[in-house]
């Protein structure tokens, strides 16, 4: 990142550096919270009430507040089907970061199991060597840390950015600034997000975090539109990529039939057994470009029926792949 933006507090940071704070000893009385988060008194007790509201109980004692540096948060009666999961998803995805900036998820569960019966734990502990969650490799966070940390503080405040974005599609030129709300973060596979509006090009757009290389949070203003949903700006894509809706026919051979049928790989897929013990697959697609990679993965296990467009820009990929390796067999042989 090339710029990156000095520390600003939503009402949620507020609220927990209040917390911390009063925890820590250090700064307990009304002015000294309020000077320390840059408000008013006011606000700080407005803060007090909702945090006492919630369920902390942060008495008032000669003039300064505290907390019971054991209760941190109220207790959470956990069953032990709730605390296994919760424990195997943190162990396997939050703990490695399997998906970036989840780490977080394990410290705060950590907490949380400290204060479960040993008797539980041992029972936990045992169970959670028999099961493993893997998923796909994901892109590495270093140096979009600043990025992802902007993007929600954006979000949160509701305040444009300022972007510099590198396209695959720039063409070597540098990038140029431009103005952009994002409305919600995704995690998609293998990567994170951003989806907003996009000043430059005038639309909603899907941005790849690790490619920002500016991301400024200005003082200007905006809303999400309330008509706004994810589920409906991603349509009927294949993966994150839109285009127009299309009906697709796909023909899967015997020895993949199994692993077609039993997978949910798109919302609207329909799958039919042939006699053949072969499958077809039919589904709405919104655009060809993600779809064209995963049916070519397939190999010669699965062949497009329908539409034209689709089977003839697969038949032409993989006519330039094997001709990829014609072409080595040649130059070897001379």
């Amino acid at each position: 990142m090339d710029e990156i933006n000095t520390p600003r507090y939503t009402r949620i940071h507020r609220l927990l550096k209040v917390l911390t704070l009063i925890q820590s000893g250090q700064k307990c009385t009304p002015g000294e919270l309020a000077d320390e988060c840059g408000v008013s008194e006011r606000t700080i007790f407005r803060d007090l009430t909702e945090l006492n509201g919630a369920g902390f109980n942060i008495p008032n004692e000669n003039g300064k507040y505290r907390i019971d540096k054991d209760r941190f948060l109220p207790p959470v009666q956990l069953t032990i089907h709730e605390a296994l999961a919760m424990a195997t998803l943190c162990e396997h995805l939050a703990q490695p970061e399997q998906i970036p900036f989840t780490k977080p998820a394990w410290d705060g569960l950590s907490k949380v199991l400290a204060s479960i019966p040993q008797s539980i734990l041992d029972e936990l502990s045992e169970t959670r060597k028999q099961i493993v969650i893997k998923t796909a490799s994901s892109s590495p966070k270093d140096g979009y840390e600043d990025v992802y940390e902007t993007m929600q503080l954006a979000i949160a405040e509701r305040k444009t950015l300022v972007c510099q974005y590198e396209s695959v599609s720039s063409n070597s030129k540098p990038p140029a600034d431009f103005d952009f709300e994002p409305y919600t973060m995704l995690f998609s596979v293998r990567a994170w997000y951003v989806i907003g509006h996009h000043h430059g090009r005038g639309e909603l757009r899907s941005l790849k975090l690790s490619r920002f290389c500016k991301a400024v949070i200005t003082d200007s203003s905006y809303t999400i539109p309330a008509d706004f949903s994810l589920d409906q700006y991603l349509g009927n894509a294949w993966r994150m990529m839109q285009g127009k809706d299309a009906e697709i026919e796909l023909w899967f051979s015997p020895g993949f039939a199994e692993t077609i049928s039993d997978t949910i790989w798109h919302k609207t897929q329909e799958i039919e057994y042939n006699t053949d013990h072969s499958v077809t697959m039919r589904c709405t697609v919104s655009g060809f470009d993600e779809i064209v990679w995963w049916i070519l993965s397939m190999g010669p296990n699965c062949k497009v029926i329908k539409p034209a467009e689709l089977r003839d820009r697969v038949q032409k990929l993989a006519t330039q792949t094997a001709e990829q390796y014609r072409k080595s067999e040649i130059d070897a042989s001379l």
